[in-house]
Protein backbone atom coordinates (compact mmCIF):
# COMPACT_ATOMS: atom_id res chain seq x y z
CA UNK A 1 0.00 0.00 0.00
CA UNK A 2 2.97 2.49 0.80
CA UNK A 3 4.42 1.45 -2.78
CA UNK A 4 1.32 2.76 -4.23
CA UNK A 5 1.17 5.72 -2.31
CA UNK A 6 5.15 6.79 -3.20
CA UNK A 7 4.07 5.53 -6.94
CA UNK A 8 0.97 7.66 -7.01
CA UNK A 9 2.96 10.64 -5.68
CA UNK A 10 5.93 10.11 -8.23
CA UNK A 11 3.71 10.05 -10.86
CA UNK A 12 1.64 13.30 -9.84
CA UNK A 13 4.83 15.19 -9.71
CA UNK A 14 6.79 13.97 -12.87
CA UNK A 15 4.73 16.94 -14.95
CA UNK A 16 6.17 19.45 -12.50
CA UNK A 17 9.56 18.37 -13.30
CA UNK A 18 11.60 20.74 -16.17
CA UNK A 19 15.16 21.13 -17.39
CA UNK A 20 17.01 24.12 -18.11
CA UNK A 21 18.57 24.90 -21.05
CA UNK A 22 20.53 27.81 -21.93
CA UNK A 23 21.14 28.98 -26.03
CA UNK A 24 24.08 31.06 -26.74
CA UNK A 25 26.25 32.26 -30.32
CA UNK A 26 30.13 31.46 -29.33
CA UNK A 27 32.93 32.94 -30.99
CA UNK A 28 32.61 31.55 -34.17
CA UNK A 29 29.21 32.16 -34.55
CA UNK A 30 28.09 29.12 -34.00
CA UNK A 31 24.84 28.19 -31.93
CA UNK A 32 25.67 26.06 -28.91
CA UNK A 33 22.95 24.45 -26.51
CA UNK A 34 24.19 23.76 -23.32
CA UNK A 35 22.67 22.37 -19.08
CA UNK A 36 25.33 24.87 -18.24
CA UNK A 37 25.32 28.89 -18.46
CA UNK A 38 28.51 30.27 -20.23
CA UNK A 39 31.06 32.94 -18.78
CA UNK A 40 31.07 36.22 -20.46
CA UNK A 41 28.62 35.50 -22.79
CA UNK A 42 24.99 36.41 -23.13
CA UNK A 43 22.28 33.73 -23.38
CA UNK A 44 19.28 32.76 -23.34
CA UNK A 45 17.14 30.48 -21.13
CA UNK A 46 15.40 28.01 -22.46
CA UNK A 47 12.72 25.89 -20.24
CA UNK A 48 12.34 22.78 -21.92
CA UNK A 49 9.17 20.50 -20.69
CA UNK A 50 10.49 16.58 -19.67
CA UNK A 51 8.39 13.22 -19.50
CA UNK A 52 6.34 11.99 -21.89
CA UNK A 53 4.37 14.29 -24.68
CA UNK A 54 0.93 11.96 -23.85
CA UNK A 55 -0.38 14.88 -21.62
CA UNK A 56 -2.46 14.09 -18.57
CA UNK A 57 -3.78 10.42 -19.93
CA UNK A 58 -3.63 7.27 -17.81
CA UNK A 59 -1.41 4.36 -17.85
CA UNK A 60 -4.31 2.34 -19.15
CA UNK A 61 -5.60 4.28 -21.91
CA UNK A 62 -1.80 4.88 -23.35
CA UNK A 63 -1.69 1.04 -22.95
CA UNK A 64 -5.16 0.94 -24.95
CA UNK A 65 -3.36 2.94 -27.71
CA UNK A 66 -0.38 1.14 -27.76
CA UNK A 67 -2.77 -2.38 -27.82
CA UNK A 68 -5.00 -0.41 -31.26
CA UNK A 69 -1.47 0.79 -32.85
CA UNK A 70 -0.04 -2.85 -32.94
CA UNK A 71 -3.25 -4.29 -33.92
CA UNK A 72 -3.13 -1.98 -36.62
CA UNK A 73 -0.10 -3.29 -37.59
CA UNK A 74 -0.91 -6.42 -37.24
CA UNK A 75 -3.82 -5.62 -39.70
CA UNK A 76 -1.42 -3.95 -42.22
CA UNK A 77 0.86 -6.48 -42.25
CA UNK A 78 -1.81 -9.05 -42.95
CA UNK A 79 -2.66 -7.54 -45.69
CA UNK A 80 0.69 -7.17 -47.49
CA UNK A 81 1.08 -10.82 -47.17
CA UNK A 82 -2.26 -11.42 -48.91
CA UNK A 83 -1.47 -8.63 -51.55
CA UNK A 84 1.70 -10.28 -52.28
CA UNK A 85 0.28 -13.93 -52.36
CA UNK A 86 -2.40 -12.64 -54.82
CA UNK A 87 0.53 -10.95 -56.78
CA UNK A 88 2.06 -14.89 -56.39
CA UNK A 89 -0.73 -16.18 -58.01
CA UNK A 90 -1.47 -14.12 -60.28
CA UNK A 91 2.16 -14.18 -61.99
CA UNK A 92 1.71 -18.13 -61.56
CA UNK A 93 -1.53 -17.59 -63.41
CA UNK A 94 -0.09 -15.85 -66.33
CA UNK A 95 2.89 -18.26 -66.55
CA UNK A 96 0.40 -21.09 -67.13
CA UNK A 97 -1.66 -19.31 -69.52
CA UNK A 98 1.45 -18.02 -72.07
CA UNK A 99 2.84 -22.09 -71.92
CA UNK A 100 -0.54 -23.05 -73.00
CA UNK A 101 -0.55 -20.32 -75.94
CA UNK A 102 3.29 -21.22 -76.61
CA UNK A 103 1.60 -24.63 -77.27
CA UNK A 104 -1.02 -23.74 -79.78
CA UNK A 105 1.71 -21.37 -80.88
CA UNK A 106 4.09 -23.51 -82.30
CA UNK A 107 2.71 -25.60 -83.79
CA UNK A 108 4.01 -29.34 -84.38
CA UNK A 109 1.15 -32.69 -84.00
CA UNK A 110 -1.03 -31.89 -81.57
CA UNK A 111 -3.71 -34.62 -79.34
CA UNK A 112 -6.81 -34.92 -77.73
CA UNK A 113 -8.73 -36.87 -76.02
CA UNK A 114 -12.51 -37.99 -77.23
CA UNK A 115 -15.21 -39.10 -74.68
CA UNK A 116 -13.73 -43.12 -75.21
CA UNK A 117 -10.84 -41.83 -73.66
CA UNK A 118 -8.91 -42.36 -77.02
CA UNK A 119 -6.23 -40.09 -78.37
CA UNK A 120 -7.16 -37.82 -81.57
CA UNK A 121 -4.83 -35.68 -83.46
CA UNK A 122 -6.16 -32.15 -83.57
CA UNK A 123 -6.73 -30.39 -86.79
CA UNK A 124 -5.93 -26.88 -87.79
CA UNK A 125 -9.54 -25.27 -86.85
CA UNK A 126 -9.02 -26.95 -83.49
CA UNK A 127 -5.92 -25.99 -83.19
CA UNK A 128 -6.82 -22.41 -83.85
CA UNK A 129 -9.83 -22.33 -81.63
CA UNK A 130 -8.10 -23.66 -79.04
CA UNK A 131 -4.86 -20.99 -79.32
CA UNK A 132 -7.67 -17.93 -79.61
CA UNK A 133 -8.72 -19.59 -76.19
CA UNK A 134 -5.43 -19.26 -74.85
CA UNK A 135 -4.63 -16.02 -76.11
CA UNK A 136 -7.82 -14.54 -74.64
CA UNK A 137 -6.62 -16.46 -70.93
CA UNK A 138 -3.23 -14.86 -71.55
CA UNK A 139 -5.17 -11.48 -71.87
CA UNK A 140 -7.15 -11.77 -68.48
CA UNK A 141 -4.09 -13.19 -66.52
CA UNK A 142 -1.43 -11.09 -67.62
CA UNK A 143 -3.02 -7.73 -67.86
CA UNK A 144 -1.79 -5.30 -66.01
CA UNK A 145 -3.84 -3.09 -63.34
Amino acid sequence: MKRLIILVLACAFVPLASAQLYKYVDKDGKTVYSDQPPANVDSQQLHVQTGTSSGNKSYVARDKEADKAREAEKERDKKKEAAAENARLAEERCSIAQSSLRTYTEGGRLFKYNAQGEREVMGDDEISTERDKAQKQVDEACKKS
